[in-house]
């Protein structure tokens, strides 16, 4: 089947002269004008999380957006296997939770602002991959050519030009707000709030953002705003350890202004569901704070980063045919 990308999208997606537009400061990029928190007293960094937790309603999709996968005018379904797509290339390339969570979060607010012509089939796989492909951009050191970004059971393989025009579609839909506040910019705050000595900071982090991967697939998880995402998945995390078995969701409210408990528990309840399978077996041992390297030590870890360094990550190079996409022998078959 043949189908006109031109009959697809508005010319804003086709304005090819545009898509070589790159990121500048405007965009939410690194650097100047950013929401990274500078070094400052513990009450200026409160207010600071207190602002984030204000303006996190700006970068988030619309109060009735699960209301429209509800009255199926949105396909939750297809939703859940753009998700999938997402967290499996991340996994592949073994990118940061934070990038998987950005392009999701790009995806969910483009879907909010603008229709596709289609509620699935190569539409949605095409705006999953421009996702990706700008939330890498955004936090990754090393970034897949477009065409190796295209892994992991794809059904459709596009052109970079294709996916560059919808790169450019999703920047001016979403106003070149890319910088976007996520459950990850509160963690760090939320952990140190509760283990201020830093005994059980490195894992209430780590296991909390496996959490919200967990969950993020699905629609309802939607419900929450992130700095209450960040709130109840640090509880979780704190929960496995038997030094806070007994923090509730009255300690988090009290942790930063602009937390609510029913929100807290609402969203606690929701995670747990799925963090009972990644619990881990063994709790973190706590060590001494005196550390003592020996040689041996010394000349295995000098042999380990010396063999990091020399290693270097190869892409996977694919051909793409001159037509707009190329499909999969089952995609031919049905479309004949």
């Amino acid at each position: 089947m043949s189908v006109s990308f031109s009959d697809c999208f508005s010319d804003d997606l086709l304005c090819g002269k545009d898509s070589d537009i790159v990121f500048s400061n405007g965009g939410g990029g690194r650097g100047r004008g950013g929401d990274d928190l500078p070094e400052c007293s513990s009450l200026d960094i409160d207010e600071s999380i207190a602002a984030l937790i204000e303006d996190e309603r700006n970068f988030v999709p619309g109060f009735d957006y699960i209301e429209r996968f509800q009255s199926q005018s949105l396909n939750a379904v297809a939703r859940e296997e753009s998700v999938a797509w997402i967290l499996k290339v991340q996994r592949h390339y073994r990118f940061q939770p934070l990038t998987a969570y950005l392009a999701i979060n790009y995806f969910d607010r483009f879907l909010y602002s603008r229709s596709l012509p289609q509620t699935k089939g190569w539409p949605l796989q095409l705006l999953s991959v421009a996702c990706l492909s700008l939330a890498a951009k955004m936090e990754e050191p090393l970034v897949p050519s477009l065409l190796d970004l295209q892994v992991e059971g794809t059904n459709y393989i596009f052109e970079p030009k294709t996916i560059q025009r919808m790169e450019f579609l999703v920047l001016r839909v979403l106003d070149w707000r890319l910088r976007s506040i996520t459950p990850f910019s509160f963690l760090n705050y939320f952990a140190y709030k509760l283990d201020s000595v830093g005994t059980f900071t490195a894992f209430l982090i780590s296991r909390a953002s496996q959490i919200i991967l967990s969950n993020i697939q699905e629609a309802s998880f939607l419900e929450y705003w992130p700095s209450c995402i960040a709130a109840a998945t640090i509880l979780c995390a704190a929960n496995d350890l038997p030094n806070f078995s007994l923090v509730n969701a009255e300690h988090a409210e009290s942790w930063c202004d602009g937390l609510r408990k029913d929100k807290i528990v609402g969203c606690y309840e929701l995670v747990q569901k799925y963090a009972i399978a990644l619990r881990p077996r063994r709790f973190p041992r706590v060590l001494p704070q005196v550390r003592v390297m020996t040689r041996a030590s010394t000349v295995a870890s000098s042999d380990s980063s010396s063999s990091s360094s020399s290693s270097s990550t190869s892409y996977k190079r694919r051909k793409l045919s001159n037509s707009w996409w190329s499909t999969t022998d089952d995609d031919r078959a049905s479309s004949d």
